[in-house]
C-alpha cells in the first residue's frame, strides 16, 4: 500500500498551492479519496473527499469555496487545489483512501493514510 502526499510549502497569505497524492492502483482503484489535515496540538480534521468516480465531493465548511479536489484516474492521483489559502490553513496535510466508493468526512471510513505534506501560511 502505497500513498505519497506532496506540493506543500510556504506560502502567504491570499496565495495558493496545489497539492498531489499518488498511489498504488490497488490503492486507488473504487476507491473515494480524502484530504484531512493537522495542526501541531490539534486533531487531525476532514478537509475534502472525492468518490471513485469524481461525481461526488465534500467539503469542511472552513475551506468550502477556497479549495477543490478532483482525481485522475488514470494517473492514480488525486489533487487539491488551494487557492486564498489563510494562516489558519497551517497543517500538515494528509491524503487517504476510503473503505469504499464514496468519501467520508470520518477518518475511520478510511482505510489508508499517506505521510503529510507540511502547508505553512504566513500572515
Amino acid at each position: 500500500v502505497q500513498l505519497q502526499a506532496f506540493g506543500g510549502g510556504l506560502v502567504q497569505a491570499g496565495g495558493s498551492l496545489r497539492l498531489s497524492c499518488t498511489a498504488s492502483r490497488r490503492t486507488f482503484s473504487n476507491n473515494g479519496m480524502g484530504w484531512f489535515r493537522q495542526a501541531p496540538g490539534k486533531e487531525r480534521e476532514f478537509v475534502a473527499g472525492i468518490s471513485w468516480r469524481g461525481d461526488l465531493t465534500i467539503y469542511a465548511d472552513s475551506v468550502k469555496g477556497r479549495f477543490t479536489i478532483s482525481r485522475d484516474n488514470a494517473k492514480n492521483t488525486v489533487y487539491l487545489q488551494m487557492n486564498s489559502l489563510e494562516p489558519e490553513d497551517t497543517a500538515n496535510y494528509y491524503c487517504a483512501a476510503a473503505r469504499s466508493a464514496v468519501s467520508s468526512r470520518d477518518v475511520r471510513d478510511y482505510r489508508y493514510w499517506g505521510q503529510g505534506t507540511q502547508v505553512t501560511v504566513s500572515s
